[in-house]
């Protein structure tokens, strides 16, 4: 057959990327045009995105891509991080700069909206966990601190959809980013606008919501004259990172609950596939959350603040003058002491921008424990806490889905952390299979192949993965002889997190 090439724009909280899935009829590869950074931008004491330089950088991709492959070019996608959103005027103008999720606005959102609708309602309405950086508390922020741009706006788009838009002049919101605000009703799978209205959040601005794999139509003519495309699709993939990632775990068990995954990066996504939203009291208490999949499938997982805290450690680390790469600082935890300090990955000092190793060390200090004194006992403290975090929440999954998971998928840039990936085999007692890395890039362009006839199921997705990229996959097995060391730090662990 002749070569199809499916494009997939892949944003994440670092760094964002343009990439070539180069389709053969039974294999994927891969192929890297343009990468580029991002973050969060400082502006009057608060936390934005800088949306223009990311859509310069996309086209800028999008023109490699082009000059490369020309008319193979099938179609284009993109996915993205969750929550966070775009409005738009009547005329199309974006009003305002868009907040980042960890942008300070929300602190205290939580007990606020619970003041206006009980805990267990908002639950009900969205099946989502409750956590202040919520789509839905942002709108309410917006709405308390300035109501007037709320007035004006025609449309709410989320991040990847806003992008979509300006791919393609399409306005609609896909469901898998969509079920990340908490205002997605499990049982319509539509907007909650009963609850959007009780915390007087305008609902006329929100526009259809599509499925994953849905063709918005071509990009627009403006673009195909900047880039040099020709009349590409643009589709709607899974738009939510971890919703491709999900897609993207080449797991041999669909369709069933006894298989995890860990969607590994600044964020750790841990989970499992279920058919139908789980909606009970277990699932409240955990604060887990439904968030949806392809198929009409939902991802019923948890998360967890992830390498994030490694990530700021050597931010930190770069800044006092002695730089790092992220492997030697794997290298020096491998030598530090096993389970010395340990850390709840999820207290709230961890969540914002900061001196990480000194909010380690005043975590460590508070629950009177060794405060890590060297770069590796800092990563290995956090490593080790991580894992115990992914022990935690395997246990938890397992009694809300009634199943024992057999295996613990590990996808994203996360998967190269060989050490944390044998940390988490060893804490869990379970096979760990790493890889692939670009998993959710893969996610993306497969639902796009779907979406062209190239590709024909979701099993069928996991089957090109495994036979595309079998040589990546890393299996870690459990070490028999660390499990009691690994058990008396799982009830330290507990101890820990129920005080934090």
């Amino acid at each position: 057959m002749k070569q199809h090439v499916y494009l997939g724009i892949d944003l994440g909280a670092e760094s964002g990327r343009v990439i070539a899935g180069i389709w053969d009829g039974g294999k994927i590869r891969l192929e890297e045009m343009h990468r580029f950074r991002n973050g969060p931008v400082h502006l009057a004491g608060t936390l934005r995105w800088d949306v223009m330089r990311l859509w310069e950088e996309i086209q800028n991709g999008l023109t490699a891509s082009a000059k490369k492959f020309g008319d193979s070019i099938q179609s284009i996608g993109v996915d993205t991080w969750g929550v966070d959103y775009v409005l738009l005027s009547k005329s199309g103008e974006i009003i305002g700069q868009p907040y980042n999720y960890r942008d300070p606005r929300t602190e205290g959102a939580l007990d606020a909206a619970f003041k206006v609708v009980p805990r267990e309602e908002i639950f009900a309405h969205s099946g989502l966990q409750f956590a202040d950086f919520n789509t839905l508390y942002q709108l309410a922020a917006h709405q308390r601190q300035s109501p007037e741009t709320l007035q004006v706006a025609e449309t709410f788009l989320m991040m990847p959809d806003f992008l979509n838009w300006c791919l393609s002049g399409e306005k609609a919101v896909e469901f898998t980013n969509a079920t990340t605000t908490q205002f997605v009703d499990p049982a319509t799978r539509g907007w909650s606008t009963e609850l959007l209205g009780k915390f007087d959040i305008p609902t006329h601005i929100f526009p259809k919501i599509v499925a994953p794999g849905t063709a918005l139509g071509p990009v627009r003519d403006s673009l195909r004259g900047l880039t040099g495309l020709g009349n590409v699709q643009v589709v709607a993939p899974a738009t939510h990172d971890t919703g491709s990632a999900v897609v993207g775990v080449p797991t041999r068990h669909s369709g069933r609950a006894n298989w995890a995954y860990i969607s590994s990066g600044t964020w750790s996504l841990m989970g499992t596939e279920v058919q139908q939203a789980r909606l009970g009291q277990s699932v409240l208490e955990r604060n887990f959350t439904n968030e949806g999949g392809v198929d009409g499938t939902y991802r019923l997982l948890k998360n967890i603040m992830g390498l994030w805290l490694v990530q700021q450690m050597k931010r930190t680390f770069d800044a006092s003058g002695t730089t790092f790469e992220y492997a030697q600082l794997v290298e020096l935890a491998s030598q530090a002491a096993p389970l010395r300090s340990l850390i709840d990955p999820d207290d709230a000092r961890f969540f914002r921008p900061g001196n990480m190793p000194q909010m380690v060390r005043e975590f460590c200090l508070e629950t009177k424990q060794p405060v890590p004194e060297t770069e590796g006992q800092f990563v290995r403290c956090a490593l080790e806490s991580l894992a115990l975090k992914y022990g935690q929440v395997l246990g938890w999954t397992e009694e809300i889905t009634g199943e024992t998971c057999e295996v613990i998928h590990i996808v994203g840039g996360g998967c190269r952390n060989h050490l944390l990936n044998q940390f988490t085999a060893d804490c869990c007692q379970r096979p760990v299979i790493a890889g692939p890395i670009e998993g959710t890039v893969l996610g993306n362009l497969l639902v796009q192949a779907r979406s062209a006839g190239d590709v024909s199921s979701l099993d069928e997705i996991r089957s090109v993965i495994r036979d595309s990229f079998g040589d990546e996959l890393v299996e870690f097995q459990p070490d028999p002889s660390a499990a009691a060391r690994w058990e008396d730090a799982k009830g330290r662990f507990a101890a820990l997190v129920s005080k934090s």
